[in-house]
């Protein structure tokens, strides 16, 4: 299955390494017991293992990096799901990567 972003055409490959838009801001929200994406005039409320793929995401580590690190931590943790989260990321603009 193809992670492609539709607006872009681009698909976040593992070589990719992701990095938080400027314009984002990853905090927990008290209120909402939870860790969020501060975009101007949106929020995007992120789950767990969303969270922990975010804060990986430092314009270092590559895409695989990123899901060897979450397997190893949590176990059974797909590239190819961490490659999809990323590609929905980027398509709202919270998250830009670039390749090695």
């Amino acid at each position: 299955m193809s992670a492609m972003d539709p607006v872009t055409g681009h698909e976040v490959s593992t070589s990719d390494r992701p990095r938080l838009a400027r314009h984002v801001r990853l905090t927990f929200s008290r209120a909402r017991q939870r860790h969020v994406l501060l975009h101007p005039e949106t929020v995007v409320v992120l789950n767990g293992s969303g969270a922990a793929i975010v804060e990986l995401c430092d314009g270092e580590r590559t895409v695989a990096q990123i899901g060897a690190e979450l397997s190893a931590r949590y176990h059974e943790v797909r590239c190819d799901e961490v490659r999809q989260f990323l590609t929905r990321l980027v398509a709202r603009r919270c998250v830009e990567v670039g390749d090695g």
